[in-house]
C-alpha cells in the first residue's frame, strides 16, 4: 500500500503543530479579551469550550484547512469518540492528544453538541481531476456508501463526512491508519484490504479527487 512521501508528511505535520500552537494561543486571548465576566456567564455552556477550538478549526467548526479538518456537521459520536481516541493515543496527532487529554467527557460532550450542530460548509478552492472523480464515484459506491451515506456527505453512521473535507487532512489521516499509527475500525479495513486487491494504490487517488470535487448533499444533524 503506497503511502504520502514521508519527509513531506513529517514536515506538513511540525508546520501544524506549529501553527496550531500560535492559533491556539490567539483564540485564548481574543477569547480573553473579548468576553466579559458578564458575557461568559450567560453564554451557552456548549459555546465556551468550543471557542478554543475555533482558534484551528474555524467558525464554527468550519475549517480554513488544509490539514485541519472541518468538524461542522459531523455527528456528536462521531466527535466524541475521535477525542477519546486522541485521550488514549489511539489516533496519531501533533498536539490534540495533548489538548483532549485536558477535556473532562462532559466537556467534550458539549462541544460534540455545539459542532454536531453547526453547518457543514465544503472546502474552498479545491481541484478535482474529472476522470478520476468519476472512478473515485464508482469505487465510493461499492465500497464506501454504506457507513459514508450519500456520497460521503452525512453524517449518519458516526462515519465522518468525507464529501467537501480538506483532502490533505483526508490522505495524511488516511495513512496514518494504513502505516498503524491510528486505530482504524474493523469494518473499514476489510473494505480498504479487498479495495487494494481489487484495484491497488490508485484507489485513494481516485476517491480523494472525488471527495475534493463533491457537493455535500446533507450537514449537521
Amino acid at each position: 500500500m503506497q503511502v504520502p512521501d514521508m519527509k513531506l508528511y513529517r514536515n506538513m505535520r511540525a508546520a501544524t503543530a506549529c501553527v496550531v500552537r500560535r492559533l491556539t494561543k490567539g483564540a485564548l486571548v481574543a477569547w480573553g479579551l473579548g468576553l466579559s465576566g458578564m458575557a461568559m456567564a450567560e453564554a451557552p455552556a456548549a459555546v465556551l469550550p468550543a471557542y478554543i477550538c475555533a482558534g484551528c478549526h474555524g467558525t464554527g467548526g468550519n475549517s480554513n484547512g488544509p490539514a485541519i479538518p472541518t468538524l461542522a456537521g459531523a455527528s456528536r459520536d462521531y466527535i466524541i469518540k475521535a477525542m477519546e481516541d486522541y485521550q488514549s493515543d489511539e489516533r496519531v496527532s501533533t498536539i490534540m492528544g495533548r489538548i483532549a487529554k485536558g477535556y473532562s467527557k462532559e466537556e467534550i460532550a458539549r462541544i460534540a453538541d455545539f459542532f454536531s450542530g453547526q453547518a457543514f460548509v465544503p472546502a474552498r478552492g479545491q481541484k478535482s481531476n474529472p476522470e478520476l472523480a468519476g472512478e473515485g464515484a464508482r469505487l465510493h459506491d461499492r465500497y464506501c456508501e454504506k457507513c459514508h451515506a450519500k456520497g460521503g456527505s452525512s453524517p449518519e453512521n458516526d462515519a465522518g463526512i468525507l464529501a467537501g473535507q480538506w483532502t490533505p487532512y483526508l490522505k495524511y489521516t488516511l495513512a496514518d491508519m494504513l502505516a498503524g499509527r491510528s486505530r482504524m475500525p474493523q469494518k473499514m479495513k476489510k473494505k480498504l484490504g479487498t479495495l487494494y486487491r481489487k484495484v491497488g494504490d490508485a484507489a485513494v487517488d481516485q476517491l480523494l479527487n472525488y471527495y475534493a470535487g463533491s457537493k455535500p448533499r446533507g450537514s449537521g444533524r
